[in-house]
């Protein structure tokens, strides 16, 4: 079994943060979840999953995360650069990066082994791995969420917040992932910028999705790889007081 580095990526975005200040902080990943400091959640889920050897949450203010994280040797926190995909960028161009790479948010406070171990099972080997939820498990499961779907043939599908980069080579993509940081909430504007065919297929729905990382991964020279997340909950983060609700009555076991 390979043995992962996980990142958590517990940045701030510039400016105020009228979400976190809702909840008594400046920084939304110290935002209190079921009376845990939110970025607590998914580290402590990192440390308790086998596949994991070392845990290293990213910030702005380290000094102010660490204390809200359990003691572990496996893990760290360093000081990240202003931007997620420029973080990214230096971490894999870093020779004494091991990989793979499992990259998540402070955010994903539902985080759990399972899902964790499901992820790193499919997402062996790729180049680029990006873990989804499809819509009808997780319509199922919370049929009143409001999700930004990406739509192709044979299906629609949410983001769960969750990356493999499995060796330098995928440095590329997160070139790509600079040119449309600011928009990465809004999917049809990141598909967009993959090309015109790709916006395309996936306007008229004439590709599936595998179909479609496979274009883009002819085109920046990797393989990318869908992993689909048998879990719907994986698609939940909490990233705006709705999310907060929701999050909070699901680990109340009332959602």
């Amino acid at each position: 079994m390979s043995r992962w580095t996980a990142l958590v990526l517990a940045g701030s975005r510039p400016g105020r943060d009228a979400f976190a200040q809702a909840h008594g902080t400046d920084l939304k990943a110290l935002i209190p979840v079921g009376g845990v400091p939110m970025v607590a959640r998914p580290v402590t889920a990192l440390l308790k999953a086998d596949e994991i050897s070392r845990v290293v949450v990213l910030a702005q203010q380290p000094e102010r995360i660490v204390v809200a994280l359990p003691t572990d040797v496996r893990l760290s926190v360093i000081r990240s650069g202003d931007t997620i995909a420029a973080t990214l960028e230096n971490i894999l161009s870093d020779p004494a990066t091991e990989f793979p790479l499992l990259v998540t948010t402070a955010d994903h406070a539902l985080l759990d082994e399972g899902i964790i171990s499901d992820f790193c099972r499919q997402a062996a080997g790729a180049d680029l791995a990006i873990g989804l939820v499809e819509q009808r498990p997780l319509l199922a499961r919370l049929p009143e969420t409001s999700r930004t779907w990406l739509r192709f043939r044979g299906g629609a599908y949410s983001g769960a917040n969750l990356f493999a980069f499995g060796n330098r080579k995928a440095a590329s993509a997160v070139a790509l992932w600079r040119s449309v940081e600011q928009d990465r909430k809004k999917g049809w504007r990141m598909i967009a910028a993959l090309g015109p065919s790709v916006l395309l297929g996936a306007v008229l729905r004439l590709r599936t999705i595998e179909q479609t990382l496979a274009s883009v991964g002819r085109k920046i020279g990797l393989d990318i790889r869908k992993v689909e997340l048998s879990n719907p909950l994986a698609a939940v983060d909490v990233d705006k007081p709705a999310d907060h609700e929701l999050v909070t009555a699901i680990l109340d076991g009332q959602a």
